[in-house]
């Protein structure tokens, strides 16, 4: 079965993906504070699409970013029915492969064509699905917090995201358009998580009578 294009992370998933649902295997969840103990953290950064579905798994160990793998799925099918089954089974195998912690998913933006807005939110729903059949935690992020949180601006240029994704993960940024803009999702949600920890410990701290 074709159609997923992959950068790296040797044979895994090049096989042939199922033509069913993977079995639900959920990955074990990492506590809060965790990854400041030096245990790793993997998110599945997802950037919807009907047509081209990108992904991309990045690890976190001690604060330290990189890139464990990352690609693109062209969903193949007579029927658009058949592609978003496509998108499902492709994506589950991704993630029971990968087994990520967590996943980010870009939301769906305002889109002039309505049918067109329409299959993407369908295709985003799918890959939404894949996730949490698999018992990961999913989070939404809009395209311009996504580009602000590593840009500095929610109206950076796609190839200005692509280069800070590349230098916070110490690689060439030479991955599909689809698959950098997943990496980037990814890494938002380390970094908003990251954020996150930060601000409940001054909570608990100033708590603390």
């Amino acid at each position: 079965m074709g159609g997923i294009d992959k950068r790296r992370a040797g044979d895994a998933g090049k096989g042939a993906f199922p033509a069913g649902p993977v079995p639900a295997t959920p990955s074990m969840p990492v506590a809060a504070g965790d990854t400041d103990k030096g245990v790793p953290l993997t998110v599945l950064g997802v950037d919807p699409g009907s047509r081209s579905l990108g992904w991309g798994l990045v690890l976190e160990r001690s604060g330290v970013l990189s890139l464990a793998d990352c690609g693109v799925i062209r969903p193949k099918g007579d029927s658009f029915s058949e592609r978003l089954a496509f998108i499902f089974n492709a994506l589950s195998a991704v993630a029971a492969a990968g087994r990520p912690d967590e996943a980010a998913v870009e939301m769906v933006f305002t889109h002039k064509n309505i049918l067109s807005a329409l299959k993407l939110g369908q295709a985003r729903g799918v890959a939404v699905a894949a996730c949490a059949a698999l018992g990961v935690p999913v989070f939404d992020y809009e395209p311009a917090v996504v580009k602000k949180t590593l840009v500095g601006t929610g109206q950076a240029e796609k190839s200005q995201v692509s280069f800070m994704v590349g230098r916070m993960l110490g690689v060439k940024p030479d991955w599909p358009v689809d698959a950098g803009d997943a990496l980037a999702c990814a890494v938002c949600r380390l970094n908003m998580r990251r954020m996150e920890l930060l601000t409940s410990g001054r909570r608990s701290a100033r708590a603390v009578p």
